[in-house]
């Protein structure tokens, strides 16, 4: 792996940031308000990544670690805190080109775009799993809106905005797989199909 992206900080290592400069944790802590928060709907995190994100992070000194007291805190005394240089670090990261321009590729998608040699009823098949896996996520996505709108108070909050978002994609593509569902029997290959050739 280059040293460049070995440097570089991960999307766990931002998360970290950002948690850690809300209020200080213990890594365990760190842990469980991650889950709490359905970090993994919108950011990969695992519990081994955490703790490898923290020391990472306290070897750059991004954060410091300071000793707990706490009987609650058991075997993990170490509590940790994003420190200015963190903070500077996580506002630079949040400034790149990147986020606003990379273009996701649903797996679904490449699925449809291969679905032509799938056997006979494959395609209405799946068409069905996913309208059946989406309006589950809708319905969950919903009532996490319901949660959060009760903890921060107001609809004007990143958490809010994010979770909405998921719940017009999910809406907008629920209307597309059933307007699939209908054209469905009008499905035919190309008329004019190009290949490129060698020249």
């Amino acid at each position: 792996m280059p040293a460049a992206r070995k440097r570089a900080l991960t999307t766990p290592d931002l998360v970290l940031l950002s948690l850690l400069a809300e209020r200080p944790l213990h890594g365990y802590q760190a842990n469980l308000e991650l889950v709490r928060r359905e970090v993994q709907d919108w950011a990969g995190i695992s519990r081994p990544q955490v703790y490898y994100s923290l020391e990472k992070l306290a070897r750059r000194e991004l954060i410091r670690a300071t000793e707990s007291d706490e009987p609650a805190a058991g075997p993990e005394r170490s509590v940790f805190a994003t420190t200015a240089k963190g903070r500077t670090a996580l506002a630079d990261a949040l400034e790149r080109a990147d986020w606003a321009t990379q273009h996701e590729r649903p797996p679904f998608l490449t699925w449809v775009a291969l679905s032509w040699q799938a056997r006979p009823g494959v395609f209405e098949q799946q068409l069905r799993r996913r309208q059946r896996f989406l309006e589950k996520e809708l319905a969950r996505e919903e009532e996490v809106l319901r949660s959060i709108r009760e903890e921060v108070g107001h609809r004007f909050h990143e958490a809010v905005w994010m979770v909405s978002l998921m719940i017009e994609h999910f809406r907008a593509e629920l209307r597309w797989l059933r307007k699939l569902s209908r054209e469905v029997h009008r499905r035919a290959p190309a008329r004019h199909p190009q290949y490129a050739e060698d020249k």
